[in-house]
């Protein structure tokens, strides 16, 4: 009988277990693999495109409607309209035209000449001899001095339409009482609609510039042409209005598709006090188009020799966006002897 010692024991019981450990894992017919460790890979680098590069994406205008000119049509006689300034009376608006007073007076159904208003408008009659007798004459149709340009239609969310643009004077005199005409027409020719605006500067001098503005309250719902023509202009009377004003200091804030506030300062740099101050602004698209106008009156309406005064005006485009403003001031003088 052999003899083992706890040793011995302890090792033979160590080498039976782990046979017994194989004998279980062919049992389940499974072999346990551990998969190989990946190589490690590097992490791929951003690239960082500096802020200055970035572009924002292209902003779409839509394009405003714009119907296809129709040929000029040829003028008919108009006749020339005044408008009374401060210190007319009608005899001294007789003597600038060469009418007499009574056809003056007859012709715009004057009941009493004391009551002549500012800004009120009187037809000149045209008067020749027949017979030795003084009658009116009809204007003839002359080409007047003055084209239209940069304009824009734009309809309102009420059904309105807004024709704007500028008149650009072409003769080689001042001009006053500019008045342009518009007429919508249908694929036929045929009038829709028509009306007429004066333009808001009160003078333009040659090779100038001057902004209109026509409203159609009650537009068509739709039209195929339109015509827009000179309809009335004067030789201007220089003497009533002041021209020593000077605009600076232009800035601007806000969006230029939405609103824009223009500010600026009005310097009087003539001889002479202005009085009725005013400030005329035109907005244009980058198209070159006149997308916004108005008059504005500046915080002082009356501005002294050497003197300034300062304004703030919101301009709406119909339109946009707005690529740049021209600012314009504009005033009268006391009349000689006042």
């Amino acid at each position: 009988m052999a003899w083992f010692s706890s040793r011995e024991i302890g090792l033979a019981g160590l080498a039976l277990g782990y046979a017994i450990a194989l004998l279980l894992l062919a049992a389940c017919g499974q072999i346990v693999t551990l998969p190989p460790t990946p190589a490690p890979q590097g992490t791929p680098t951003a690239t960082i495109v500096p802020f200055a590069d970035l572009k924002p994406p292209e902003t779409a205008t839509p394009a405003p409607f714009m119907p296809s000119p129709t040929p000029s049509l040829t003028p008919t006689p108009t006749p020339i309209v005044y408008r009374v300034e401060p210190g007319d009376n009608l005899g001294s608006i007789a003597t600038r035209f060469g009418v007499s007073v009574s056809s003056l007076q007859e012709r715009n159904s004057v009941q009493d000449p004391r009551n002549l208003q500012i800004g009120q408008e009187l037809v000149i009659p045209r008067l020749v001899t027949s017979g030795g007798v003084l009658v009116e004459r009809q204007p003839t149709p002359t080409p007047l001095p003055f084209e239209m340009q940069h304009l824009h239609f734009s309809h309102t969310p009420l059904g309105s339409l807004w024709v704007m643009g500028e008149v650009l004077n072409t003769s080689v005199e001042t001009l006053e009482q500019v008045r342009v005409g518009v007429q919508l027409l249908d694929g036929q020719g045929t009038t829709l609609v028509e009306g007429n605006s004066l333009v808001m500067l009160n003078l333009v001098k040659p090779g100038e510039v001057a902004p209109f503005a026509v409203l159609f309250a009650e537009a068509p719902e739709s039209f195929e042409n339109y015509h827009i023509y000179p309809l009335s202009a004067l030789p201007a009377y220089e003497g009533g209005y002041y021209q020593g004003l000077e605009v600076g200091n232009l800035t601007q804030e806000g969006e230029r598709y939405s609103a824009l506030t223009v500010r600026g300062s009005i310097r009087n740099t003539g001889s002479a006090e202005a009085i009725d101050v005013q400030v005329v602004l035109t907005a244009y698209d980058p198209l070159n188009r006149v997308i916004a106008s108005r008059t504005i009156v500046p915080d002082h309406n009356v501005v002294a020799v050497g003197g300034e005064t300062t304004f703030a005006a919101i301009l709406i485009p119909l339109g946009g966006p707005v690529e740049r403003v021209h600012v314009v001031a504009q005033s009268r003088k006391f009349p000689a002897g006042n």
